[in-house]
């Protein structure tokens, strides 16, 4: 989930990251969690920041340099944002915070502002897990939570938006793909996924289609389908 503002802040400033400063992310993935972080730096007001296409295999692909383990400073920084979140959520003090958030509650959604678009229909929801998992033909990775999908929301998987070098398609595959699905550019759009973070290859995507605005389900499928009372529905081939 979402850290608060604070732990955010304090997080970001023991890295010694400055709202100046131009932000670079990417993951060994190619495309994975990078997303994530992308969209949680523009959640908290930082609009500087961009994810490396490819990620780590598709730089050493390109003949790149690489270092083979982290700076003594590097790893000292690491460790002190992750003691930092902790005495925040703790109330302990902590050290002076450089960097400053400027919440975008548009960005971020919950649970409740779901059900309400099951009935309200203004945003299209869009679903970035697998097709089984959506249509609720196989069970949840997780214990204890429902299969299937949240009615009237529509499936397209995070890797259908990748390309064989896990980078994003291009603008005019993009585009496509979210056309096959019925998705609107005019219109506005949530995407959620299992645990809020393939959505964001969704919202990354359709960035790149000049839709800035999309917002993302923070608790997604794991918060929804461990639900009692939150409608599901599941596709006929399920049933």
């Amino acid at each position: 989930m979402l850290p608060s503002e604070k732990a955010f802040a304090a997080a970001v400033s023991a890295l010694g990251i400055e709202n100046k400063d131009k932000v670079i992310i990417y993951d060994g993935k190619g495309i994975f969690s990078a997303a994530r972080v992308w969209w949680m730096f523009r959640v908290f007001g930082h609009d500087k920041v961009w994810v490396l296409d490819g990620g780590l295999p598709q730089w050493r692909a390109s003949g790149y340099e690489v270092e083979t383990s982290a700076s003594g400073d590097a790893i000292l920084k690491v460790m002190k944002a992750s003691d930092v979140i902790e005495k925040v959520y703790q109330g302990q003090p902590v050290a002076p915070i450089s960097f400053t958030t400027n919440f975008r509650p548009h960005l971020v959604w919950s649970l409740e502002q779901v059900k309400y678009n099951i009935e309200d229909r203004k945003y299209q929801h869009i679903d970035a897990r697998g097709k089984a998992r959506f249509d609720g033909a196989v069970p949840e990775p997780r214990k204890g939570i429902r299969s299937g999908h949240v009615p009237g929301s529509k499936c397209i998987p995070f890797n259908e938006v990748l390309n064989d070098r896990k980078e994003l398609l291009d603008s005019n595959e993009l585009a496509k793909r979210f056309e096959k699905e019925g998705i609107s550019l005019d219109s506005p759009v949530v995407a959620s996924c299992g645990t809020g973070v393939t959505a964001c290859i969704l919202a990354l995507g359709l960035h790149r289609l000049g839709k800035c605005d999309v917002a993302v389900y923070d608790g997604s499928w794991t918060e929804w389908g461990a639900q009692s009372d939150t409608p599901v529905d599941v596709s006929a081939s399920a049933t």
